[in-house]
């Protein structure tokens, strides 16, 4: 059997506040089923934050990062679909391929899914540091030279997609695309409200303007993000505020057809079904701290006939959903690249998630070496 072989990776041990430290880890070889990729590049994503802010519990130490994309180096006994060459993107619902949510179309309900408590489909890992195991968060540990995953969860694409771009798709722009094509189901010319301008945010603007809706108001506290927002297809961009409910109603006639909250926060997903006329949808798309509860008013709710709609993943399944992203990229249709303001390598993780908390930029990639 070949080798581990030792990978510098981003990992969070608790003992160091918020940061995390670049260590060498042990990466074992792919088992059966499985193949491991030379990361290229990964996204730092507000999930990654909501872990090391003490938001989210995982196992520890934690390999941080779950957008990547790369290279696939090295497949395991009985791969078929994937070879040593192909580009692909990870994809960090790593659903168990057998239940009924799962052969349904929705393998992101899938109730036998390891991925949450950093584990491979095996209940294992891959990792180690002197002997101890190390968790790769929600099952990638993106932050990484390589990482090891089961074939099902690479997914290949045109090798035209460069991978800063690619790697967004696997999480924040995939999230972002499923929420409005999946979820919410936007058809051409539906108004549509999107609350928080950040890298999620950012990208249900650039689906809801793939999907034809008009207006597209983006609403923020920060007038930076607002600016980037309208830079990104956003045909109005609210401060929010005391008033921010009533000059939504005034642009679109009495409420938008469907509302993103794209933030996370229990205040603007109570917020969030005001934004929508009598019949509209409200989609959660930003995930708050575990245990954070979201008051609403139920006759509201009920009178105005409203529906509320979680978005987990985008309702997203990789094999199909990815490479149509990929395709509308390559199209034009589909604008990526302006959400990336920086490009940085691995020692600048620290630095990136100091940036997400400041609300400076859009999104971060690391960018790994050939």
């Amino acid at each position: 059997m070949p080798e581990p072989i030792t990978v510098q990776a981003t990992v969070f041990r608790g003992d160091n506040g918020n940061r995390v430290a670049i260590e060498p880890l042990q990466l074992a070889p792919p088992l059966a089923g499985e193949v491991r990729i030379r990361v290229r590049a990964a996204g730092v994503c507000g999930s990654d934050r909501h872990v090391l802010e003490g938001e989210w519990q995982v196992p520890l130490p934690a390999v941080m990062g779950h957008e990547a994309a790369g290279v696939v180096d090295a497949v395991g006994a009985g791969v078929q679909d994937l070879a040593v060459g192909d580009h692909v993107i990870v994809a960090w619902n790593q659903a168990c391929q057998r239940c009924a949510e799962c052969m349904s179309g929705k393998p992101w309900a899938c109730m036998r899914v390891k991925s949450n408590d950093s584990l491979l489909p095996d209940g294992t890992t891959r990792w180690s540091a002197e002997g101890e195991r190390a968790y790769p968060y929600l099952a990638v540990g993106a932050l990484s030279e390589a990482i090891v995953v089961p074939e099902f969860a690479a997914i290949k694409i045109d090798q035209r997609v460069p991978f800063d771009v690619a790697s967004l798709i696997g999480c924040s722009v995939g999230t972002a695309f499923g929420a409005v094509v999946n979820n919410a189901r936007v058809l051409a010319g539906e108004s549509a409200v999107v609350v928080g301008a950040g890298g999620v945010g950012m990208s249900v603007i650039a689906a809801l303007q793939l999907a034809g809706a008009h207006p597209i108001i983006a609403v923020d506290v920060n007038e930076e993000k607002l600016e980037q927002a309208r830079a990104a297809g956003a045909t109005d961009a609210l401060l929010g505020g005391d008033n921010v409910v009533e000059r939504v109603a005034a642009l679109t006639g009495g409420g938008a057809d469907v509302a993103f909250e794209a933030i996370g926060r229990s205040q603007t997903m109570a917020q969030l079904p005001l934004f929508v006329r009598p019949g509209g949808r409200a989609i959660y798309v930003g995930l708050p701290r575990e245990g954070d509860l979201v008051q609403l008013d139920g006759l509201e709710l009920a009178y105005g006939g409203k529906t509320i709609i979680g978005s987990n993943y985008g309702a997203l399944v990789p094999q199909r959903d990815f490479p149509r992203i990929a395709g509308a990229y390559l199209s034009g249709a589909l604008k990526i690249d302006s959400l990336i303001t920086h490009r940085i390598g691995l020692d600048g993780v620290n630095g990136a998630f100091d940036r997400m908390r400041r609300g400076e930029g859009t999104r971060s990639v690391i960018l790994f070496d050939e």
